[in-house]
């Protein structure tokens, strides 16, 4: 048995928060008790009893948009390192996109991520892909896939453009009920990916990726899942166009969904030119009205989840030309602290909204059981501290491409509990 004295509970589905003990049951994994601090009977001799003096702790973090590039590009990371990564920044939940070589197009490669996700400390789930190879020509056996245990269908990284075959996967994904998560850039529209087509491109000398390669997808988009009443979610939103344009989708259907980065509501272009390629992703950073309307998409609810789009790349990789270089950051290690810094700090959410999005809303539209604390319910976890500060550095995933690397953060994640056993932080030490 574990138990969890004096901790700031806060719970986005009972909306219930303050001063609680948490008692869990390690051998099944589960939260036996949650009473008002001082009530639950003393712990047994065999069991682990944890003074944690105030610190917040809520649901284990949910993250449904992370790569960990295995199988075929482990030197960037691998599934054991990326679930470290994920368990040190308050993780216990990871939705994999499905762009690895091979892809998870098929049963064979769905399998050997999900068997070696089982063993991280984690809990760790995939998309499949939408079309085979990422080609966007024919699709891939998605009642077999999700069957075999796919969370959602995504060529993440890559737009569906055939019209005709995006309207029926979104018709066989919503017989399996599973999302359908789209990366929403227009290739004809774009002259360099990774940077935005403005103040950064015009820095480098180059064209650049314009507002209207995602404006023109997630316009279609939209239309076309509100038709076939299927679940569909606007990855990695960019631009504020985009985030009006799901506001009012979100009106007319319940099937919209839109996730946000930490990293787009937190830099702008600006950071592409101080940072270089280390502030490079796909869709790029933009405009300050840009990242306050996704903030303000964040505030409404328009925006439900944030998603990390955790993107390791070598150093080599990163030290390329700007054109060369490829796009992506890590962050799953500096996700809740940019989230408290940058949104709850400054009064656009409060720690229980953050919560939420960071944890039930992106359970919800992946149907797992996660993203909250109940009797009998799941002892998956986060334990932090809002207040104390670290400075980003030494990451546990193999990558550092951040352009956050040195700035000092609030939030320290103390423990990262999964299953009732530690992900992350040492629980040994107690008696």
């Amino acid at each position: 048995m574990l138990y969890l004295r004096n901790g700031y509970m806060i719970d986005p589905l009972s909306k219930e928060e303050g001063y609680r003990d948490i008692l869990i049951d390690t051998r099944i994994g589960r939260i036996v008790r949650i009473a008002l601090c001082g009530e639950q009977a003393a712990c047994a001799a065999s069991c682990k009893e944890i003074d944690l003096n105030g610190q917040i702790v809520a649901p284990g973090l949910v993250d449904v948009h992370v790569h960990f590039r295995d199988p075929g590009f482990t030197h960037k990371e691998d599934i054991h390192t990326g679930a470290a990564a994920a368990a040190k920044g308050g993780f216990t939940s990871v939705v994999l996109m499905a762009n690895t070589k091979p892809p998870v197009d098929n049963k064979e490669t769905l399998s050997y991520v999900l068997d070696k996700g089982r063993e991280t400390g984690i809990r760790v789930y995939t998309c499949a892909n939408v079309t085979k190879g990422l080609q966007g020509k024919e699709l891939t056996d998605m009642e077999a896939l999700s069957e075999q245990g796919a969370a959602g269908f995504t060529d993440d990284g890559v737009a569906l453009m055939d019209e005709t075959l995006l309207r029926t996967a979104l018709r066989r994904a919503a017989k399996c009920k599973k999302p359908v998560s789209l990366h929403e850039e227009n290739p004809a529209f774009i002259k360099n990916n990774g940077v935005n087509a403005k103040k950064a491109a015009a820095f480098y000398g180059i064209g650049g990726s314009p507002r209207e390669a995602e404006i023109s997808l997630v316009e279609r988009d939209l239309r076309i899942a509100a038709e076939e009443g299927a679940d569909l979610c606007v990855q990695h939103i960019s631009t504020k166009e985009a985030v009006e344009l799901v506001r009012q989708a979100k009106k007319e259907s319940g099937h919209v969904f839109a996730e946000a980065t930490p990293h787009h509501f937190t830099l702008t272009e600006e950071a592409v030119i101080e940072h270089g390629t280390l502030a490079k992703m796909n869709p790029p950073l933009r405009e300050e009205a840009d990242r306050m309307a996704i903030i303000e998409g964040l505030r409404d609810g328009t925006i439900g989840m944030i998603a990390t789009d955790h993107a390791p790349h070598s150093a080599e990789e990163k030290a390329k030309p700007i054109t060369e270089a490829p796009s992506g950051i890590i962050g799953l290690e500096t996700a809740l602290s940019l989230g408290i810094r940058e949104l709850v700090d400054k009064g656009y959410l409060s720690m229980m909204e953050l919560i939420e999005k960071m944890s039930l809303a992106p359970a919800k539209l992946y149907h797992l059981d996660a993203g909250y604390l109940k009797e009998g319910g799941p002892a998956d976890l986060v334990v932090f501290d809002p207040k104390k500060e670290w400075v980003v550095k030494d990451f546990v995933s193999k990558a550092a491409n951040s352009p956050f690397v040195g700035e000092r953060m609030p939030g320290v994640v103390s423990y990262t509990i999964c299953g009732g056993k530690a992900a992350h932080g040492d629980i040994e030490k107690f008696s």
